[in-house]
This record gives structure tokens, sequence and C-alpha cells, in this order.
């Protein structure tokens, strides 16, 4: 795919792809590609036009090798991705919305008056049957007011006056269901399931492969803090399965064998063997989507408050109709106030403020589950960090393996990296890759492998228990010793590491030592969030040495040292017993009690996907500036929606006022009440943050 440079300034260029039309495929294709790349930062792809729109950061050379380099054919584009694309679904609602144009005034101009009435008495028929219904079930609701205006223009034998009135209505109704649903695509598209690999179970072992080549009827294996990635069916195995992500209820299910299990919930305890019923992200999807439709999850308080309101006031609406009447005898003054509804803006303008939103935070690589933690965001005046991952880096090296047996350290490593590949931390991941980069094969020599919580691993080679963990969880729960004579060895373990500590058969046999350097951009991200009046606390499993020197650098307002998973989540229950709205940012499995107390959780995306899936808000960017954004953009989106829940009740309080004094006609205040909500929703949909 050629393309060519139509315009670019520091920092952004606009491209042409060299072709004549784009398919959706093709453009979904080359956005997936400019979007996992970290050197972009934003990027909009246009199949009409075949343009695209590309923000990066860094050299221009860079983004020019990538442009180079891509190959359509050679892009590996997630299934329910393409399936799911909004594409079509703009397509079609712009075709829609054109033929309602085309055929409204191609009936006024062309057809004849007789063939024009009976068209518009029977579409206005439509609207009277909703309106009677709503009546029928002991509701005063907007269907009452729009069949009241139709039916009386009607009878006055205004057919103008009501064909008009219907067609804004119809324009109105088709725009609020095209931005609705492309609001939810584009979201349940950002909560979609991200696994790319799983265990398969074969007849004699286990193996990791990516979840391509997972087919109906495969048995997979899927262990404590993973996401079940298939619906499928327990073969073996029992396990506490956490359902929040689908059903909204955080309290976990038992699943044992014969179960039924669904893709996106996450095993809590335990390990489950799973015969797929259903491979693809299909029914993820469709579930996602089926939860915002279905529940108040995403609505924010101003949000509820707002549509309550728009209800409440379509009483006095008909009221103030039949007051106006029975004051002036005058039909037109009437039907000026049935003409304005507050109801309509009100219910579109602010989930649609919520929606944009939650969408923009995407584009800035922030999940956001629902608009009530984005208001939770902009009012927490606590936030409580963990450590490992969060204020230090990602991405844990291992800087030394201490050995204390007569092995070698590169054969402790591989032992270590057999047992921590099967569990999601990055420090895991760093004894992981350290043994990837020595080419250490470790292969599956262990019995089944034990995680515990906040703890450490446990597990059998040969006759011999081998366990790797937290200093707590080696010398005082297992009771390991050191080697006699290793003593002043053990004693000059440098200081400036964590250290993971490996013991076989209850004697300790070597100890490693992770590198988890601070993030740079921490205590200056510390800073900004006390300076918008927020308290930063930081929690931490690791000594008290550790957490002092961490807490000194970062500058946090308090620390705590040596906790378990249950001290984070009590000190958040704490918090909000005393009135602070607080967020909790952690990155694995032990941090999940406490992100599912808080009011707003935040897990890292490289954390555990126990984390992730329980948190509210996810990470994506390897930043903690994104905490800013994040706060910036909430702070935005409230003081939006309070600004439109004026500008509405302002304005249409106005069409009214004027047409009951005469000064406009019903028509006008229908096409004024029409096109301010339109405005006020499309203004909704812009960007709160500056490029």
């Amino acid at each position: 795919m050629k393309f060519k440079i139509l315009h670019e300034k520091k920092g952004r260029m606009r491209i042409h792809v060299m072709q004549y039309r784009m398919t959706f495929d093709q453009a979904d294709t080359l956005l997936y590609y400019l979007q996992q790349q970290e050197l972009i930062t934003y990027a909009k792809v246009n199949n009409r036009t075949c343009d695209a729109v590309i923000e990066y950061s860094g050299e221009r050379s860079a983004l020019l090798t990538l442009l180079q380099s891509y190959r359509e054919n050679k892009v590996t584009v997630p299934a329910e991705v393409l399936e799911n694309s909004s594409r079509a679904l703009n397509a079609e609602y712009q075709e829609k919305l054109a033929d309602q144009v085309i055929l409204h005034y191609a009936r006024k101009f062309l057809l004849p008056y007789p063939l024009r009435l009976a068209f518009n008495a029977w579409k206005a028929a439509g609207y009277v049957v909703k309106g009677l219904r709503c009546l029928a079930a002991r509701k005063i609701e907007v269907p009452v007011l729009d069949a009241t205006a139709i039916a009386v223009s009607m009878l006055r034998g205004d057919i103008d006056t009501a064909g008009s009135v219907m067609f804004m209505l119809g324009i109105g109704e088709l725009l609020e269901d095209w931005t609705y649903k492309k609001s939810v695509a584009d979201l349940a598209n950002t909560m979609s399931l991200n696994v790319s690999q799983v265990w398969l179970k074969t007849e004699d072992s286990e193996i990791l492969v990516p979840v391509n080549r997972i087919e109906e009827g495969d048995t997979i294996i899927v262990r404590m803090g993973k996401v079940i990635p298939f619906d499928g069916v327990v073969a073996d195995g029992e396990a506490m399965v956490n359902q929040a992500a689908l059903t909204g209820e955080s309290a976990p299910v038992r699943k044992a064998e014969g179960s039924v299990v669904y893709a996106g919930t996450t095993v809590e305890e335990g390990e489950l063997l799973i015969r797929v019923k259903k491979a693809g992200g299909g029914s993820r999807y469709e579930k996602i989507v089926s939860m915002i439709e279905e529940t108040e999850k995403l609505k924010s308080a101003l949000e509820s408050k707002a549509e309550h309101l728009a209800d409440r006031l379509v009483p006095y609406s008909l009221g103030g109709t039949i007051l106006t009447y029975l004051l002036t005898r005058n039909t037109t003054k009437a039907l000026s106030v049935l003409m304005v509804d507050y109801s309509c803006a009100l219910k579109l303008a602010m989930p649609v403020s919520v929606l944009s939103a939650i969408r923009e935070a995407s584009m800035h690589k922030l999940t956001v589950k629902g608009g009530k933690f984005l208001e939770a965001a902009a009012e927490a005046d606590t936030i409580v960090f963990d450590k490992t991952g969060t204020l230090t880096k990602a991405q844990p090296t291992v800087a030394e393996v201490v050995s204390f047996s007569d092995q070698d350290p590169d054969e402790l490593l591989r032992i270590a990296a057999c047992l921590e590949e099967h569990f999601p931390h990055s420090m895991a991941r760093a004894v992981v890759e350290a043994a990837n980069d020595k080419n250490l094969v470790h292969e599956e020599m262990h019995s089944k492998v034990e995680y515990i919580v906040a703890h450490g691993i446990a597990s059998m080679i040969g006759d011999k228990r081998v366990i790797i963990g937290s200093a707590h969880f080696t010398f005082e729960d297992e009771k390991c010793t050191v080697p006699a004579g290793k003593e002043e060895l053990f004693s000059r373990l440098p200081e400036e590491y964590s250290h993971l500590y490996l013991a076989i058969d209850g004697e300790l046999a070597a100890v490693i030592c992770i590198e988890d350097p601070l993030r740079p951009e921490a205590a200056t991200v510390v800073r900004t969030l006390q300076d918008a009046g927020m308290k930063v606390v930081m929690m931490t499993g690791d000594s008290e040495r550790t957490a002092k020197a961490i807490a000194h650098h970062v500058g946090v307002d308090e620390y705590f040292s040596e906790v378990l998973p249950e001290d984070k989540a009590n000190f958040v229950e704490k918090e909000k017993a005393m009135g602070r709205k607080v967020i909790m940012i952690g990155d694995g499995i032990n941090d999940s009690p406490a992100l599912s107390a808080a009011d707003v959780g935040i897990a890292i995306s490289d954390g555990a996907e126990l984390a992730r899936e329980i948190a509210d808000i996810t990470v994506g960017k390897d930043d903690l500036y994104q905490l800013v954004i994040l706060r910036i953009l909430s702070e935005r989106l409230m003081k939006r929606i309070q600004s439109n829940f004026t500008q509405i009740i302002g304005f249409n309080s106005m069409l009214i006022a004027l047409g009951v004094l005469g000064i406009i006609q019903p028509t006008t205040s229908a096409l004024l009440h029409n096109t301010s909500t339109l405005m006020i929703t499309m203004s909704s949909m812009t960007s709160l943050l500056e490029k």
C-alpha cells in the first residue's frame, strides 16, 4: 500500500492512501496497525476519502519507516475488531439520513395535496398510538406531547406543520439512535477481550498457544488470576469465578465440573479445565453491549438526575399548553408550548456527553467502564498507589541471582522461571524474561503450581517441595532455613534491590535480586495530583526500608509497608467511611480487593488480568501522566454536563415564552428546539481535551 503526504506539521501528519476507495476492513486494518505503534498517540482513518490523520511523538523519520513497512496482509487483526467495526453502522445511518431528507422534500413539493394529506394522516396515526399507549400505562411522557401537537395540527388542517414536526422528530430519533449505537459500539470495542495466548491441554502435557489456534471442543487451562477467554463448560477442577465484568455483581461464583463459564469472567481462586464451546470474541462483545444497554452502570449521578428531571417536566409542559389555551383561546400559542420539550435534549445530550468522554479517554489509552467512574474520578480526594508496577516501572528486571546451593545460578533461574511463567505479575515476568534472555529452556518439570496470594508460589519437583516468594512466605510461613555457612552471604545481599527467595526442600537455594526502578515521571505526577487537592498514599508489601526510600523520592503524603491485600482494602474502606472519595491504583492479583472496594479502581494494563477485569478504569499506556489526563477529562465532563443542563433549560424556556407571546410560530419553535438539541448534542461530542 502506497501513501502520499498531504499535509504535516510537527507531531502531526495527514496522509492519503493511493487507491480509489478503501473497504471497511482495509481501513480498520490500517487503523489497528497505527494504534498499536508506541510512536503514534492518535490515529483516524477515513475509508471514503482514503485519508489518515496521524499524531505522533518522536522522530518524523521513524514514522515514515513505520508507514513504509506497512503490509496489509502481514497485520494480524483480532477478529472482533473487524466484526464489530462501526464503519458499516456509520454508512447505514448516513444513507438513512439522506433518504429521509430527500423523501420529505420530494413529498412536500411533488405530491398533490390529497396524497400528502393521506400520507401525513397515516404517519400521524403512529405517533397518536404511541401517545395513547403511554397514557394507558398511566404515564405522561414525551410521546404524549408529540401525539398532542401532531393531532391538533392535523385536526386544524395544517398538514404542513404536522409534516414538518414529524420530519424533525424523525430526524431527531434517527440521530439519537445513530449517536447512541456508535457510542456503545466504540465503548464495547474498548472493553472487548484482549487475550493473546492461552494454555492448551494436550494428551500428555500443556502448551502455551495463540488464542486464534483454539477451536471448538479444545480443552484449555485457566488458572487463578486469569481471564476465561471463551464460553465453555468446566471439564475438571473447581474455582471461584468473578463475573462482575458481565453481571456487575462482584461476589465470585463457584464453578465445578459441568458448570457453564463465560468469556470475559475471571478466575479468582482455583483452577479450571474448560472445554471450549464457542471460539472467538463475538459472544464477549455481545454481552458487553447488552450490559451497557440494560444496566445503569454507565450513568453518573448528574446524568441520572437530568434524565429524571426530564421525565418530571413533561406533565408541566402539557399543563402549560392547556393553561395557555384557556387564557388566550389561541391554538397556535398553545401549540408553541407543545413543540418544545426539555426531555429530548436532556435525555440525548447527557448520555452522549458521557459516552463521548469515555470514547475520548480510550484515545488516550484509558479504558473507562462507566460514566459514574469519571464522576467519582473528578470528585476523588484520596488516591492510593500500589508500589510495584505503578510508581515503579512496569517492567522490573533481574539484576542478579545469588546461589545458596551447589547449583549454578542459571539452573536456579531456570527453575524459578518454570514456576513463575504461570502467574501474571510484573516480578514474575521479570524472572521469565531473564531466563528467555539467557536462552534457558524451562519445560514443565513440576507438578501442579499453587499460587498463594501476596506470598508466593509452591509446587513439587520430583519428591521435593519448591517455593518462590517473599521473605515472610519463605522463612515464616514455610519455615525454610539458610544453609549452614551461608549466613554471611545472606547478610550481604544488596539492599537496593527487591528480593525473591527460592527454596527447595525447606532450604534456601537462591535469592533473585529484582531491580525495580522508579518511574521518571512519578514524582511530578504525585505533585500534580497533590496540587489538585488530593491526598496521595502508597501501600506496598515490600520492606520498610524499600518503602521509605520510594516514599521519600516520590513525595507521597503517607505510606505503608509490608501490607497484605486485606490491609489495602481495609484502608480504602476506612477512608470511605470518613466521607472521602478514593481512587485505588494497582496491577497485581493482591490489589484486587482494594480495587473493588474503592470508588474508582484503576489497573495498569500490563498487570494481572484479574486486576484489569475488576478495575473500573484501565491505563493502557506505560505513563502515569495518564492519571492527570483522567482527572482533567473527568472534571471537564462534569462541567460540560452542568453547562448542557443550564443551556437546555434556559433556551427551551425562552422558546416557550416567545411562543406564548405569539412572537414565533409553532413550526419555528419546533425547528429551533430540534436545532438547539442537535447543536448541544453535537457540541457534547467534541473533545474535552486540547490536542
